[in-house]
């Protein structure tokens, strides 16, 4: 299984980006979505996730910013981002929780990453 993370960029304060991440190979079935981010120097931290059931959550610094939305038809994660701060700048990754077949349960699995830079 892979997850492909694109929509990154570079945008001035206040713009907006759209970040997509899909999953490919060999999936029965998917549990939590999420993005998280990692600035330079910082931990990475959780910006949203959304479950099964579609109820969505989010960081308290992005909450009314951010919209985190799945589409499970085609093993897809959003992240609808508006009203971009320079203090989002950072790597965005997505995490998804799903099931291949190979185990019992969910496994998370990671995307490679997709750089996010506001500028002031």
């Amino acid at each position: 299984v892979q997850l492909q993370a694109s929509g990154g960029g570079l945008v001035q304060y206040g713009g907006s980006l759209r970040l997509s991440c899909v999953a490919s190979g060999t999936i029965f079935s998917i549990d939590a979505m999420s993005w998280y981010r990692q600035a330079p120097g910082k931990q990475r931290e959780l910006v949203a996730t959304i479950t099964r059931g579609g109820s969505a959550r989010y960081a308290d610094s992005v909450k009314g910013r951010f919209t985190i939305s799945r589409d499970d038809a085609r093993d897809s994660v959003y992240l609808q981002m508006y009203s971009l701060k320079p203090e989002d700048t950072a790597v965005y990754y997505c995490n998804v929780g799903l099931n291949d077949g190979t185990t019992v349960g969910y496994v998370e699995h990671w995307g490679q990453g997709t750089q996010v830079t506001v500028s002031s």
